[in-house]
């Protein structure tokens, strides 16, 4: 499970430190994709495949289903962790998540998430006010 909040910065290379409470959930390897809300994606290989098991049913005569799997999986990629713990994020991830230098890395259960410090900033401005508001919307519908 991941959890927690950690800021960084990417160095020359375009790499990460992946946070050390979440590398004993990778295995060595992180599989980054386009997340939602402008930030990436980072997921375990077993949660991936999970993941995929899931989108692979939705039907192809939907639109927004082939839209979202084409984002999803063609942004996709798969990431070894070096000795240091770091990854490697491709060019086209971090233009996508608008990504220069400093991040925040958050758990989020099943998968973690990579944000432009910025964004995540301003993310946090938007939604912390209405987290009560948020959390009975969602405990009505279970």
């Amino acid at each position: 499970m991941f959890i927690g909040e950690f800021r960084h910065s990417l160095d020359n290379k375009g790499r990460i430190i992946v946070p050390s409470r979440f590398r004993e959930e990778l295995d060595g390897k992180v599989i980054l994709t386009r997340g939602l809300d402008t930030c990436l994606f980072g997921f375990a290989e077993g949660e991936w495949r999970n993941q995929e098991q899931k989108l692979t049913t939705l039907p192809m005569t939907m639109a927004d289903g082939r839209a979202f799997s084409r984002l999803f999986f063609s942004g996709a990629s798969e990431c070894e962790l070096d000795r240091q713990g770091r990854a490697l994020i491709p060019p086209h991830l971090r233009q996508y998540a608008r990504i220069e230098r400093d991040v925040v890395v958050i758990g989020v259960s099943s998968r973690f998430e990579i944000w432009a410090q910025e964004l995540w900033e301003e993310y946090l401005l938007q939604v912390s006010g209405s987290y009560e508001t948020i959390a009975e919307k969602l405990v009505s519908l279970s």
